[in-house]
This record gives C-alpha cells, sequence and structure tokens, in this order.
C-alpha cells in the first residue's frame, strides 16, 4: 500500500490550494482515505475523511475545506479555500478501514506536503 501527498506550497492568508493523495495497489472502493495535518510543535489531528458512504471534516475547517475522490485515477483530493496561517502543517494522507478523524488503522504515513499560509 502506497499513498502519496502533493498540491502543498506557500499561500496567502484567504488563498486556495488543491492537495492530491495517489494511491497505488488497492481500489478506493475498499479503504477509507483521511487527511492528517501536523503543524509545528503539535499532535497530528484529523482534518477530513472520505469513504464509499461518509465524509467528515474537524470543525475548523468545515465550510471552508472539500475532499472528494476520482476512484478511476485512485486519487483523493483536498480542495482549501480561505486559508488561514492556523492551517500551515504538513497534510498527510493514509488509508484506514473506516472513515474517522482518528489515527488509529491508518497508515503508511508518507513524506505528506507542507502548506503554509503567510503574508
Amino acid at each position: 500500500v502506497q499513498l502519496q501527498a502533493s498540491g502543498g506550497g506557500l499561500v496567502q492568508p484567504g488563498g486556495s490550494l488543491r492537495l492530491s493523495c495517489a494511491v497505488s495497489t488497492f481500489t478506493l472502493d475498499y479503504y477509507a482515505i483521511g487527511w492528517f495535518r501536523q503543524a509545528p510543535g503539535q499532535e497530528r489531528e484529523g482534518v477530513s475523511c472520505i469513504s464509499s458512504s461518509s465524509t467528515y471534516y474537524v470543525d475548523s475547517v468545515k465550510g471552508r475545506f472539500t475532499i472528494s475522490r476520482d476512484n478511476r485515477k485512485k486519487t483523493v483530493y483536498l480542495q482549501m479555500n480561505d486559508l488561514k496561517p492556523e492551517d500551515t502543517a504538513v497534510y498527510y494522507c493514509a488509508a484506514g478501514p473506516v472513515c474517522t478523524l482518528q489515527e488509529p488503522g491508518f497508515g503508511p504515513w508518507g513524506q505528506g506536503t507542507l502548506v503554509t499560509v503567510s503574508s
């Protein structure tokens, strides 16, 4: 199982980015894919999750972030709008058996992609 997160970068407050999580070796139908983030000096937190039947968002991103998936391309996207400095973090994607914002059961953890929101 391999997942590769990409799409991070430097953006000004209020700007947008779209992160991608490319999945190899399995079909998206059988797994949930979660986006997690870790800000400097903080623990990793769940941001959003998508499965064949569910989507979840942490309260701090509701209305600003949208998770979606393209089964044919085996890619999960995280569209991030109205970005704020507190969204600055390394963003990771991981696979899990059920859609949840809790880490246990999710993996593997790749290098992630850095999102920096700053003017």
